[in-house]
């Protein structure tokens, strides 16, 4: 009998089985020939999924948030003036990242539920002189997506670096790093790489390393400062032992599986699968009447979807309810509207069959909360997108 509920929740992720055979592996030595290989496998992999040929991956021991403090550690110092683009929690955790290290941070922010405005961040860049520029791909707080091509192109356009931060976005959404001209480009494993929690994933361009380079202070961060990890990537690459830090051993092994798992799926089919198992969702949400944080399904994310909670009804009993048929699911996490939504995660692994499993425990949810659901019209409305 099965004994665990099915994980629907914006990372960690259900996960491969061949990825838990991975990490559950004998530990080796990380200067092991046969790591050594698996490490190497791994930095290329990582460059292919990214679309980034001419970038140099990094992979540490660490969280998302660590992925956001590497790349800003090394890109910004004291003085420089940076702009971020939020539209969410995890866009703001930019602005007092990027200040911990004495820079001007200005920010454009927007109301819940709405993507960047690119005209504004147009006038934006024209008004002083930036360095840098963040921008959330998909805000996993609000399960707003921004334009990350355009994003791109304004930064090469006003010759400004760019850093997206795709935690909630790589391996599901679309990203092309080098057509699209994003200096860097950074996530997690636990989410749409399908690797358990553990890794910051982050794969800078020529312009990125250019700039660390041309550094004039010291990076202010030990443990995130390049120039301790970029000997150590090149070494893994070139299938030579090196040591900085000891590597998340079992993790690389299961990052290394799920990239191959990844790449035999294709780039192609992988965007399309997310991109309809979300439009599935949106229309279930419609269906059911239950209306969504972004305000338009264009820059609704494909990776997670969060739902509104019909007045009346409290969190934790519509979440209860949805783990007693099965899955967990995630709450609110923009603090003003927290209580207002749920969210959904539905990338990586997660199929077909996962996502009506879900739309049918959200449905019993409601049904039994006494809101006036009719079961199975979400259900329908997800399966006629599927079908299609």
């Amino acid at each position: 009998m099965k004994d665990r509920s099915l994980l629907m929740i914006p990372g960690p992720i259900e996960f491969e089985p061949a990825v838990l055979g991975a990490m559950g592996a004998p530990t080796t030595s990380h200067v092991a020939p046969d790591f050594i290989e698996t490490f190497g496998r791994a930095i290329e992999g990582l460059r292919e999924v990214w679309h980034a040929p001419t970038g140099q991956p990094f992979i540490l021991a660490g969280s998302g948030t660590l992925a956001m403090d590497t790349a800003g550690a090394n890109l910004v110092e004291p003085g420089d003036r940076v702009l971020v683009l939020s539209t969410g929690v995890f866009g703001d955790r930019f602005v007092d990242l990027l200040g911990r290290y004495g820079t001007q941070v200005d920010v454009l922010r927007t109301v819940p539920g709405e993507t960047v405005d690119f005209d504004a961040v147009r006038d934006q860049l024209a008004s002083a002189d930036y360095k840098l520029m963040t921008a959330t791909h998909v805000d996993t707080s609000t399960a707003v997506r921004v334009n990350a091509q355009t994003f791109g192109a304004l930064g090469a356009e006003f010759g400004v670096l760019t850093i997206l931060d795709g935690v909630c976005s790589v391996a599901g959404e679309e990203i092309r790093q080098d057509e699209w001209q994003l200096d860097v480009v950074l996530t997690a494993s636990q989410k749409a790489i399908g690797v358990p929690p553990g890794l910051a994933l982050v794969v800078a361009g020529p312009r990125a390393i250019q700039a660390f380079e041309n550094r004039t202070t010291p990076v202010q961060n030990y443990y995130a400062d390049w120039a301790k990890w970029l000997p150590i990537m090149r070494a893994y690459e070139d299938r030579r032992p090196s040591y900085f830090g000891t590597p998340a051993v079992n993790l690389v092994c299961a990052l290394a599986c799920s990239l191959e798992l990844i790449l035999a799926e294709g780039m192609e089919t992988r965007w399309a699968r997310h991109a309809v198992i979300g439009e599935a969702m949106r229309a279930a949400i419609h269906a059911l009447d239950l209306g969504q944080i972004p305000t338009s399904d264009d820059h609704a994310a494909n990776t997670l979807s969060a739902p509104r909670i019909p007045t009346g009804l409290e969190p934790p009993r519509l979440l209860s309810g949805i783990r007693e048929a099965g899955v967990i699911l995630a709450g609110g996490l923009y603090p003003e509207l927290r209580s207002a939504y749920f969210r959904v995660g539905h990338m990586g692994a997660v199929r077909t069959g996962d996502l009506l499993a879900t739309i049918g425990a959200i449905e019993s949810s409601l049904a039994s909360c006494g809101y006036p659901v009719s079961v199975g019209d979400g259900l329908r409305a997800a399966q006629h997108v599927l079908a299609a």
